[in-house]
C-alpha cells in the first residue's frame, strides 16, 4: 500500500502542477472561462465576473501550490482536504456542462490539451477516486526532506508562481498555445483538408401511419414509408472538423474584409476587443507606432467588437490614422491577451504580436 500511494501521490502532484501552470502561464485567458462559467446562461452569478482574473489567478497559483505541498508530503491534512474540496467543485462543474451542455470546454489545461465536457467530467471523476485513496492511506505521506531544504522550495513555489503571474499579465503568455501564435498563418488556419471528417447527423422522421404516429431514425435517406409526414428532428452524434481559425471576420458595413486584407504584405492589426474595458491611456503610444508603420508603407487596421459610436470617439480623442473593423469578441480574445494589443502581419502570417506594455519593440521594416 505505502508504494501505491507513492505513486498516487507523485501523479495527482505532477498532474496538479502542470493543469495549474498552463493555466498560470495564460491567466487572462481563464478568466474569460470563469466569465462563461459566471454568466446567467451557465451559474448565473454575474456578481462573479467583474472579479474572474482575481479568483482566476488566486485558483490556478493555490492550484500549483497544492501539487508542491503533496509531493513535499507537508501540511497533510489541510493539502487533502483541500484537493477534495477543490475536485469536487470541478467535478460537479463539468458534470453540469456536460449534462447541460453548457460550456464546451472546460478550460482544465488551457489552450493546450482541449477536452470535451465529458472527457473532463471523467478526468475529474478518476482524479476524485485517487484523492480518496490518498485519504485512505495518508499515513504513508510524509516529507520528503528536512524542514529547511522543504521551506526553501515552497518559497521559491511561491515566489516563481507570483513573478511568473505578474510577468505573463504586464505582457504576454510565455507559451502560446492558440492558432494564432507567432509564425502561423490565419488564412491557412481556416482552412479544411479535404480527408477531414465530416459530421455525422441522426434524423428523426416523424409519420401518421393507420391514425398513429411513428418515429424512423435514419442517417440522413428519406424512409419509404406508406403515411402521412408530420416533421423530422436532426441531432449532431458526431462532430466533424473544425479548423484552429473560425469565426474570424474583418467586417465594415456588414461587408467582410477578412480574404483581402490577409493578403497584405504589410498590415498592422491594433486589436481592441472592447473599448470599455481597454485601457484607453496607451493609444497615445498607439498614435505614434501605427503612425510609424504606416510611415514605412503598412497597412493599419483596428479590429474591436465595439460598436462604430465608441471606434470614431477613441479615434477623433487620439487622432488615430486608421479605420476600426468589427470583429467577433471571442476571436479578438483569443487572438490576443491583451487590451488593447498588436499584430505585425505579411500576407496573413503573424510575424509580430505584443502586449501594449512593449509596444516600442514593434519594428517595421
Amino acid at each position: 500500500m505505502k508504494y501505491v500511494i507513492g505513486v498516487v501521490r507523485i501523479f495527482v502532484g505532477v498532474l496538479f502542477i502542470i493543469s495549474g501552470f498552463i493555466k498560470l502561464n495564460d491567466p487572462v485567458g481563464f478568466s474569460f472561462k470563469l466569465e462563461e462559467y459566471f454568466s446567467p446562461g451557465v451559474l448565473n452569478m454575474p456578481f462573479f465576473e467583474p472579479h474572474a482574473l482575481t479568483i482566476s489567478l488566486i485558483v490556478v497559483i493555490f492550484e500549483v501550490l497544492l501539487g508542491v505541498f503533496l509531493i513535499l508530503g507537508i501540511l497533510r491534512k489541510f493539502t487533502l482536504r483541500s484537493l477534495l474540496l477543490m475536485i469536487v467543485f470541478f467535478t460537479f462543474l463539468t458534470f453540469y456542462s456536460a449534462y447541460f451542455n453548457k460550456v464546451t470546454d472546460c478550460g482544465c489545461f488551457g489552450d493546450a490539451i482541449k477536452l470535451t465536457p465529458w472527457e473532463s467530467f471523467s478526468k475529474d471523476v478518476v482524479l476524485l477516486v485517487l484523492i480518496l485513496l490518498l485519504f485512505y492511506g495518508k499515513e504513508y505521506i510524509t516529507p520528503l526532506f528536512r524542514p529547511f531544504i522543504t521551506k526553501v522550495l515552497v518559497a521559491i513555489s511561491i515566489v516563481g508562481c507570483i513573478g511568473y503571474a505578474y510577468y505573463v499579465l504586464n505582457h504576454l503568455p510565455v507559451i502560446d498555445f492558440r492558432p494564432y501564435e507567432i509564425g502561423k498563418n490565419i488564412e491557412e488556419g481556416m482552412g479544411i483538408p479535404e480527408d477531414a471528417p465530416k459530421p455525422v447527423y441522426e434524423y428523426s422522421w416523424k409519420f401518421k401511419v393507420n391514425g398513429e404516429e411513428q418515429v424512423i431514425v435514419t442517417n440522413g435517406d428519406y424512409p419509404t414509408v406508406n403515411g402521412e409526414f408530420i416533421g423530422v428532428e436532426t441531432e449532431e452524434i458526431q462532430k466533424g472538423y473544425e479548423p484552429p481559425v473560425h469565426d474570424f471576420t474583418i467586417e465594415q458595413e456588414g461587408e467582410d474584409f477578412a480574404a483581402s486584407l490577409l493578403q497584405e504584405p504589410k498590415l498592422v492589426m491594433v486589436i481592441a476587443y472592447d473599448l470599455r474595458k481597454a485601457n484607453t491611456e496607451v493609444f497615445s503610444e498607439v498614435k505614434e507606432v501605427t503612425d510609424k508603420a504606416m510611415e514605412n508603407g503598412y497597412k493599419v487596421i483596428g479590429m474591436s467588437a465595439s460598436g462604430p459610436e465608441q471606434t470614431q470617439v477613441l479615434k477623433q480623442e487620439f487622432n488615430l490614422g486608421f479605420e476600426f473593423y468589427f470583429t467577433d469578441q471571442t476571436t479578438l480574445k483569443t487572438i490576443v491577451r491583451s487590451n488593447p494589443g498588436v499584430l505585425v502581419l505579411e500576407k496573413g502570417t503573424i510575424k509580430q504580436k505584443v502586449h501594449y506594455n512593449d509596444l516600442e519593440y514593434l519594428t517595421f521594416e
